[in-house]
């Protein structure tokens, strides 16, 4: 098994016919789906998705996948191909048509539909070419086939890619209910067709390569859904992804059995849903949907609401509920149904929204509680029959973090694909297939790149860590006023202090501080304000960290007087 090592070094030139793998989000980490194929000098992507931040990560909308490696070759991008619709997939796509509209975008109807939405509101009209399972299409030196896939989004598609280097089959994110609500099943038959002219690359999806056995069928969550919406005395919330056609379909028709009208919140889901019902993946009995105004009016046991924010985003309708900040008031005998998975690292932001809403009275119904979710991911049952049916020569798992590349790998091993055959990489790391072998022959830039309100690549790392000392350290601004003839204090510096606690006399013995700081800089002939403020800023940071335990953000400002 081939591991990646920090020590790589940038790639040497492709061999010829040879086709490079390079992931640009996605390996190490739930989310920023990116992987970039070159073969002939040509390129071509699947997926371009986005990470949503942790706690760690203050004041980040998302983060997207690093292009650096691509940028100066964006000319030479032959197709961008979509998976499917979800956000970690499609997130990314608007920023990178940014930097190059006329990327023909591949993908299926619902996918294109739901990129296409989103990309109006980036006033970006791109080139979209649609696609259905069993459908070939060529780009440049790339012949690409379409295969149905079975996920908790309608329309997912696996993509088999041919070139001269050989036959890579990307799975995409994929499980396999074999009763699915649109009865459109994994094509295990396409799988097992590709398997018999011999697949020399498997990228295969790892997000559930721990969970044993098989994934439970989404119709099997229906019994539990139902008996929310016969037990319930009030209103019922459902929170779901805003791309959960399937889930949502669910609540749908369980509103209808038992009466009552539903309306959708969220900008996002409003969006989706709508898209999903003018295709048709979403058929909505007439007169169920009503506006949210005409809700508020109707007796609260004829009413349920469809919102986000199942994953506790702070900016999400439930989590503004639970924190009684929207215009919904979540109160006693209401009934909170959560019906999605938790995302690894949302733990702590899910529990908080569940005991903000418990604390207003609702019954909140969860997947800890109750059966009313089941993940879109297939478990280690369904990857090891895949790997029997395909039999690949080589194995990239992809889509997960560490221990999920580990147990998927493990997994290939298991059953019978040489362990120097299975490769571990992590974002940035280049994998080459050259003779029918796949190996790791470098690495490229692959950092998180911020996105910051309207900012781009604004933010880094440095500028997190202050965001995380302002918020758990406080900030201390030091105010010297230096008489520029002798380099000393013309006047006692100024304190100015938010978020650290102090008294009036906290500082004062951060006087004689600043005064050897200063005549440190006289000796050295130091009087430029800037150079006298970093000093400055590393001493009295210093002292702090001595005297209160304590690292607040220090902000020396040095005027000449």
């Amino acid at each position: 098994m081939s591991h990646p090592h920090l020590e790589l070094s940038a790639p040497q030139k492709l061999a010829k016919n040879g086709l490079r793998v390079v992931a640009l989000g996605g390996l190490g980490e739930i989310g920023r789906n990116m992987t970039v194929f070159e073969h002939n000098g040509r390129l071509m992507i699947v997926d371009c998705g986005v990470l949503f931040p942790e706690e760690h990560q203050p004041g980040i909308d998302v983060i997207l996948p690093d292009f650096t490696w691509i940028r100066d070759r964006l000319d030479k991008i032959d197709a961008l191909v979509l998976t499917h619709g979800h956000e970690d997939h499609i997130g990314g796509v608007p920023y990178l048509l940014r930097e190059r509209a006329d990327i023909p975008v591949v993908g299926s109807r619902l996918t294109l539909a739901l990129i296409d939405a989103k990309l109006k509101e980036h006033k970006i009209r791109p080139k979209l070419v649609e696609v259905a399972e069993g459908d070939h299409r060529t780009f440049g030196p790339f012949d690409l086939e379409f295969l149905a896939v079975n996920h908790s989004i309608p329309d997912g598609l696996a993509v088999a890619i041919r070139t001269e280097a050989g036959l890579v089959l990307h799975t995409g994110d994929f499980k396999m209910d074999q009763f699915p609500l649109d009865g459109r099943i994994t094509d295990l038959r396409g799988f097992a067709r590709l398997g018999e002219a011999g697949v020399d690359l498997f990228l295969t999806d790892s997000t559930n390569a721990e969970v044993p056995g098989f994934t439970t069928a989404e119709r099997d969550l229906s019994p539990a859904i139902e008996t929310v919406f016969r037990t319930a005395p009030r209103r019922i919330i459902v929170s779901s992804f805003a791309s959960h056609v399937h889930r949502i379909q669910q609540v749908l028709d369980a509103a209808q059995a038992h009466g009552r009208k539903v309306a959708f919140v969220g900008r996002s889901m409003v969006r989706n849903m709508g898209v999903a019902q003018d295709l048709g993946y979403l058929k909505v009995p007439d007169n169920l949907i009503v506006p949210l105004k005409q809700l508020e009016k109707m007796a609260p046991s004829k009413v349920a609401l469809v919102c986000t924010g199942s994953q506790g985003e702070p900016m999400a309708a439930l989590s503004r509920m639970a924190n009684r900040e929207h215009v919904i008031r979540v109160g006693e005998g209401d009934t909170v149904l959560m019906a999605s998975s938790v995302i690894p690292g949302n733990e702590n932001a899910i529990s908080g929204v569940i005991n903000g809403l418990t604390r207003w009275g609702a019954h909140v119904v969860h997947k800890g509680n109750a059966k009313v979710h089941v993940s879109g991911h297939a478990s280690a049952g369904e990857l090891v029959y895949c790997y029997n049916i395909v039999r690949p020569s080589n194995v990239m798992p992809v889509h997960g973090e560490w221990r999920h590349l580990r147990a998927n790998a493990d997994l290939a091993i298991a059953t019978g694909v040489p362990a120097s055959n299975v490769v571990i990489a992590e974002d940035g790391v280049v994998v080459d297939l050259v003779d029918g072998h796949a190996k790791i022959t470098g690495k490229v830039p692959a950092g998180n790149v911020y996105v910051d309100g309207s900012q781009v690549g604004g933010a880094t790392e440095a500028t997190l860590k202050d965001r995380r000392t302002l918020a758990e350290e406080g900030v201390v601004t030091v105010l010297a006023i230096v008489d520029a003839d002798t380099g000393k204090l013309a006047d006692r510096p100024d304190f100015l202090v938010r978020g650290f606690v102090h008294d009036e006399h906290t500082f004062d013995a951060a006087v004689p501080v600043v005064e050897k700081t200063l005549a440190h800089a006289a000796a050295e002939g130091i009087g430029d304000a800037h150079q006298l403020e970093q000093m400055l800023g590393r001493d009295i940071g210093r002292w702090a960290e001595r005297k209160f335990r304590r690292t607040p953000l220090i902000i020396p400002i040095v005027i000449d007087a």
